[in-house]
C-alpha cells in the first residue's frame, strides 16, 4: 500500500494508505487535493505537518528529504 497526504475539506491534511492511486471518483468526496505517493511514512508526516505554506516543501521529494531521519516510526 502506498503513503499519501490528503487534503481534507477545512484544511487539514491526513496521512493515508491505499493500494491504488487516489483519483476524483474514489477520493474527492473525502479530500480536496491528495500529495503523493510517498516512499516513507517519515516524509508523508513531514509533509502532513510541515508542508503548508512552506517554500522549501513544494513536493514529495523535498518532503522526503528534508524530514528528520530520527523521527521514523513503525506504523504497523
Amino acid at each position: 500500500m502506498k503513503l499519501y497526504v490528503g487534503i481534507l475539506k477545512n484544511g487539514m491534511r491526513s496521512v493515508f494508505r491505499d493500494p491504488v492511486e487516489p483519483i476524483q471518483a474514489t477520493h474527492g468526496w473525502i479530500y480536496t487535493a491528495v500529495i503523493g505517493p510517498f516512499r516513507t511514512l517519515r516524509g508523508a508526516r513531514f509533509m502532513a505537518d510541515h508542508g503548508r505554506n512552506n517554500p522549501h516543501v513544494q513536493c514529495v521529494e523535498d518532503a522526503e528529504r528534508l524530514a528528520p531521519r530520527d523521527s521514523e516510526v513503525c506504523c504497523g
